[in-house]
């Protein structure tokens, strides 16, 4: 057992306090990682708030980590000490269903998350499963890649499950931390691509990460002139939407894909999948290998986040800028122990 700083709160919407907890040794195919740097991304914050009903504290959030593996269980086969690697929401998995074995693992049954019943990445040192734990190219062994570990891998897995080829056209639904990577990872995919967000102020932004236009949400007739245009809406935001005007905005068998929680039910008119062969689907992140093949992609586009770095020290500070959405676009943290 090892002593291991940390950052956690004790209790639904606390700020967090210095926390100490024992770090025990490896077993298996579990490895240590010594945390370099940890992105923040909302799902702490709603791990903070209990917003989901499954914290527990003290709870130590952190599931964007970029770090170092210094301690290796005794069957650890694909790892060594001292190999960078990065840590998302997932840190283990059962690796004996048919999800894992099809390397799914995402889908299994019985993953377990980096911040849901044990400390994840605001601490010194993290335990996961090797699976879990993903070599960095040296050339993304930078903060700004961070945040691909769960903001990436959300938006560049979408990409792959509708088999969106150069030609399709494809519209990204809000522009914050998740649209912001998701642009890049289209554009460089080929694909046109249009922004729906509500700041038009943001269209330079947008342009600079590959958008080809920007839409304004809240404008109903700028909706209505794309009907039947996109093969795919990407959903990144958390808000509702007016459901039937992006239904109306898909090509025949177009899907809406939804990542982001929008927190109602999605009212829709069954009509409105059947006559154009429509779909709506959702997903959470991506299996290890699409995780790799995130980042060889992201290496040879030089896709990163736009990031404001704080230390870990100053976490809170940096939480209180992310609730008030006033972060472009990701937030990452330097372990200062």
């Amino acid at each position: 057992m090892r002593s291991v700083k940390s950052y956690a709160c004790f209790g639904p919407g606390q700020e967090l306090e210095p926390f100490e907890f024992e770090i025990p040794k490896p077993k298996g195919t579990q490895v240590v990682v010594r945390v370099k740097y940890c992105g923040i991304c909302y799902s702490d914050v709603a791990m903070i708030d209990n917003e989901w009903g499954i914290s527990s504290y003290p709870l130590v959030p952190g599931h964007e980590v970029i770090g170092e593996v210094v301690q290796l269980g005794p069957k650890v086969t694909q790892l060594k000490v001292g190999d960078t690697v990065g840590v998302g929401w997932y840190s283990a998995s059962c690796g004996t269903c048919h999800e894992c074995g099809e390397e799914e693992q995402q889908l299994c049954a019985s993953t377990e998350s980096t911040i849901v019943r044990r400390h994840g990445g605001f601490a010194e040192r993290l335990l996961c499963e090797e699976t879990w734990a993903v070599k960095i190219p040296k050339s993304l062994q930078t903060p700004e890649t961070a945040p691909l570990f769960c903001g990436g891998i959300t938006v560049f897995d979408p990409i792959l499950i509708n088999k969106i080829e150069a030609h399709h056209k494809v519209a990204v639904v809000g522009f914050g931390g998740l649209g912001h990577l998701a642009i890049q990872f289209l554009h460089h995919w080929g694909c046109d691509v249009t922004v729906f967000s509500r700041a038009h102020s943001k269209s330079e932004d947008a342009s600079k990460f590959g958008a080809d236009e920007l839409v304004e949400t809240h404008n109903t007739e700028e909706l209505l002139q794309h009907t039947r245009e996109f093969d795919l809406i990407l959903v990144t935001s958390y808000a509702d939407l007016e459901w039937p005007l992006y239904l109306n905005a898909l090509r025949p068998k177009g899907t809406i894909h939804i990542v982001g929680a929008v927190p109602n039910p999605i009212p829709v008119p069954a009509f409105s999948l059947i006559s154009g062969q429509k779909s709506i689907a959702g997903s959470a992140l991506g299996s290890p290998k699409t995780v790799k093949k995130m980042l060889n992609f992201s290496a040879k586009h030089k896709v990163a986040a736009q990031i404001e770095r704080f230390k870990m020290s100053e976490v809170n500070q940096a939480i209180t800028r992310l609730r008030k959405g006033d972060v472009r676009y990701r937030v990452v943290l330097d372990a200062d122990f």
